[in-house]
């Protein structure tokens, strides 16, 4: 009996002292309203007062005062950040007064002494300087480059007529450019809905964090944290007081007989203690992956009641099948574990 205390609770601050190694930082941002980009590791916004450790070095983003999202390259200035894909490592820009043409042809555009590249999938155009005495047919006209006497007209096909007509003046995109990173490498860890982070405080190595057992050096899933405490921690106190009255009073009552042995039947069943349900079991409930659309089983739950975030797109969510309750595979998988009741409901799977 003395034994199962005593690994009881070890277990219970062993799960504490492991859900501390993590340092998962929050998610922020720059708009009010909660919209998209979301700024997570391994970009970092230099407004707020995160731990360094929450950016890797060179992935630094700031807001504007339009609540834009903006990054800045060491030698072409700044530009707004319009969505960041963390699982493909690629990220949209554009130029905040949305003539991203100009950057090239005033400002030659380059990436050098960032962390940065082109990605494959940006497209170029040719731009021509045009007189405006002329009607082109079949072409796009750049106003914000274009001038009283001359025009500047972009095209895709590298034999149109502007090519005889015009003046080339550049090779450049139209619009937004997507940009690319190879490190640090943590597209892997969110496709496998999981989160990355620096290894240690004096490392650049990076690796795939469980949302539900990591612990925020800022505050986001704090409630997980409160979560495995209360679950664990309160039962295990609780069984912790019953045993050792239940072995006082065996002690008390061997003392006042100490002459007479105890029958096999007058000794009390040990208690049988059920910490959580199989892994076996918990992996038969059904998952659910959120596409880009978000069509959650009820539109009315975007919260995982554990973790209290709300559901993003390319996550994964498991059903607890007698209550229909849902939430994040991760986190409901854990809580499962340690406690066999659905933890909205409180009801306990069959």
């Amino acid at each position: 009996m003395a034994s199962f205390q005593i690994f009881f609770i070890s277990t219970f601050f062993f799960v504490l002292n492991t859900a501390s190694s993590a340092k998962i930082c929050k998610t922020t941002h720059c708009d009010d309203l909660f919209r998209f980009p979301w700024v997570k590791f391994p970009f970092q916004l230099n407004t707020t007062s995160q731990n360094k450790r929450c950016g890797y070095p060179g992935f630094n983003l700031s807001c504007n005062n339009r609540s834009q999202t903006i990054l800045t390259l060491p030698h072409s200035g700044d530009f707004v950040v319009q969505g960041i894909s963390y699982s493909e490592q690629s990220m949209n820009i554009d130029d905040p007064d949305g003539c991203f043409p100009r950057r090239f042809l005033t400002q030659n555009f380059t990436l050098s002494g960032s962390p940065f590249q082109l990605s494959e999938t940006s497209k170029n155009y040719t731009f021509y300087n045009c007189s405006k005495e002329r009607s082109y047919e079949y072409t796009a006209p750049v106003s914000c480059l274009s001038g009283d006497n001359f025009t500047v007209l972009v095209t895709s096909n590298p034999e149109s007529e502007l090519q005889q007509q015009c003046q080339e003046i550049m090779y450049a995109p139209i619009n937004k450019v997507e940009l690319s990173w190879f490190e640090p490498g943590c597209g892997v860890c969110v496709g496998g809905s999981q989160e990355c982070a620096l290894m240690s405080d004096d490392s650049l190595e990076v690796g795939c964090f469980d949302v539900a057992t990591a612990t925020p050096s800022n505050g986001i899933l704090r409630s997980v944290k409160y979560g495995l405490t209360i679950g664990i921690g309160i039962p295990g106190l609780l069984c912790f007081i019953g045993l050792t009255c239940c072995l006082c009073n065996r002690v008390r009552l061997n003392s006042q007989r100490p002459n007479t042995q105890l029958s096999t039947s007058t000794i009390p069943q040990q208690a049988a203690f059920v910490m959580g349900l199989d892994g076996r079991v918990i992996e038969s409930y059904p998952k659910t992956f959120l596409g880009e659309s978000r069509e959650l089983p009820n539109p009315n739950d975007n919260t995982c009641s554990i973790c209290l975030s709300e559901y993003q797109p390319k996550e994964i969510l498991r059903t607890i099948p007698e209550c229909n309750h849902y939430f994040h595979a991760n986190c409901i998988d854990e809580w499962l574990k340690i406690n066999a009741t659905c933890p909205i409901c409180r009801n306990s799977p069959n």
